[in-house]
């Protein structure tokens, strides 16, 4: 491991886990499209209710419409404050992504979420409001959707189901690769599809592409689209929360180019922080081809090795993000890299 790479522990709050019994609200701080499929939502309901015990209930504005949503951003930023605030509620949930809920960084209050640590899970878009938990020294959860892994056909998936209670567990865990996963398509208007199960293949495994050591850090990252475009603002985190820590990154169903995330990455070297790392989760790569996959381990080879860090652990093909299933990342969070052993260990 690199010198200026060593792992510093630092003291993220852990919000109160959400379990059987947890009141979650269901948050649309990056669109109102949920009002287009309000039985997609109704399932997710149900589903999360049936298989993790939540209750889901919906935000004051969240079921605003995407007109109101998209000219009101104000009415975002007062649900999470909302949920925050109120003493029934436990956690907090996204109900989807969407391209613009970077729109909310002057809006949100850093000192509610670090005064009232309440878990926040999400993914893609989502990826602006759980840095801002990160900043506000919260751990936050990057995982499913209402609308995606919570409403899946014919029910949430074990695998999906296990790692959001792993990560929400006290005990250390090993991540595993997911056993079967999917990107079929889903017609979310169609009712009776809703029951009918996607169809999945057999799952690939994980693929360590480079490192000889462990490496162990706090756990940041999300997608990388939403990352790059939170570089610059005040929502993007510091350079020295990145010291030390194991990144994590996905890529959206924008399905950006291998050179482009090759881009992203030589950004980052840039600014000085992949030679901090302690590790790299890559996740697998939503709608890429093989040859596209191939590329970009290359890519991600090159950055690294131009950057100095041909020593850093980087294990990739990971079912987090834009795939089905998937895990739920607790960031703020211990994890350690074992290229040799092929073991990722949280420590939630």
């Amino acid at each position: 491991m690199s010198p200026s790479a060593q792992s510093i522990r630092l003291p993220f709050v852990r919000p109160q886990p959400l379990g059987p019994g947890a009141r979650v609200a269901a948050l649309s701080l990056s669109g109102g499209f949920v009002t287009e499929v309000p039985h997609r939502y109704a399932t997710g309901v149900r589903q999360a209710a049936e298989s993790l015990g939540w209750e889901i209930v919906a935000a004051p504005n969240a079921f605003r419409g995407p007109d109101y949503l998209y000219e009101n951003p104000q009415a975002r930023a007062d649900d999470l404050h909302w949920a925050l605030q109120n003493p029934e509620i436990d956690g907090m949930v996204s109900v989807i992504g969407g391209d613009d809920s970077i729109r909310l960084l002057p809006l949100l209050d850093a000192d509610l979420i670090r005064a009232h640590p309440k878990a926040f899970v999400g993914y893609s878009d989502s990826t602006v409001t759980l840095m801002q938990f990160l900043k506000a020294g919260v751990m936050a959860y990057h995982g499913p959707a209402v609308l995606t892994d919570l409403a899946e056909n014919g029910g949430i998936h074990p695998f999906t189901r296990r790692g959001l209670e792993q990560a929400f567990g006290t005990e250390p865990y090993d991540l595993s690769p997911a056993p079967e996963w999917t990107e079929a398509g889903q017609d979310w208007e169609d009712v009776a599809a809703q029951e009918i199960r996607r169809e999945f293949q057999p799952g690939d495994g994980w693929t360590w592409l480079q490192g000889d050591a462990p490496g162990e850090g706090h756990l940041l990252g999300g997608c990388v689209e939403i990352l790059d475009m939170l570089s610059g603002t005040p929502g993007e985190l510091p350079p020295e929360l990145w010291h030390g820590a194991v990144m994590a990154l996905e890529t959206s169903e924008d399905v950006p180019s291998p050179a482009q995330v090759g881009y992203w990455l030589r950004n980052w070297a840039a600014k000085g922080v992949l030679q901090r790392l302690s590790g790299l989760l890559l996740a697998r790569p939503r709608d890429y081809t093989p040859e596209m996959t191939a590329q970009l381990y290359v890519w991600v080879r090159r950055v690294l090795k131009e950057a100095g860090r041909e020593d850093l652990p980087v294990v990739a093909n990971v079912d987090f993000g834009h795939t089905s299933p998937q895990l739920t990342l607790p960031l703020g969070a211990q994890v350690r890299l074992d290229p040799v052993a092929g073991r990722v260990t949280v420590w939630p």
